[in-house]
């Protein structure tokens, strides 16, 4: 198979996996990709330049667009999907020790989760905080 339709495979596999992630670190790769792509296929035997190519379109997507997206999540009025999950109840289904990650289902989505207590599979927590990527959760004493 040729260099340039591998680099594309590769576009593509990070493109989707942008798409179930939404984190946009793998999107500017994705994007590198697919300029070493055109890069192998205006020179085939190039691999280094391909790479280099590659990583250079990346990097500078990266240092580019990082500060775009610092000032609109500080812009008023942006809310980031993940703030509304705050206050809602889910299930342990995977158990999470005091400071270790564990996982829980919030509605139909699971999310990795960390709690200051340990929580057991099958308990009903409640979301109190996020961080990046892993929500805190807390035992929920409803009613």
């Amino acid at each position: 198979m040729e260099w340039w339709g591998i680099w594309l495979i590769v576009c593509g596999v990070l493109l989707v996996a942008e798409m179930l992630t939404l984190t946009f670190y793998l999107l500017w790769i994705g994007v590198g990709a697919a300029a070493a792509a055109l890069v192998a296929a205006i020179a085939p035997g190039a691999f280094v330049l391909q790479v280099l190519a590659g990583c250079f379109v990346a990097v500078l997507l990266t240092l580019f667009t990082k500060p775009l997206t610092r000032r609109l999540r500080a812009s008023r009025g942006y809310r980031d999907a993940i703030d509304d999950l705050i206050g809602r109840r889910g299930i342990v289904l995977e158990e999470i020790d005091e400071g270790k990650n564990g996982i829980v289902k919030i509605g139909n989505e699971t999310w990795s989760a960390q709690s200051n207590e340990r929580l057991r599979k099958n308990d009903e927590v409640i979301v109190v905080g996020r961080g990046s990527a892993i929500l805190e959760v807390q035992k929920w004493g409803g009613i």
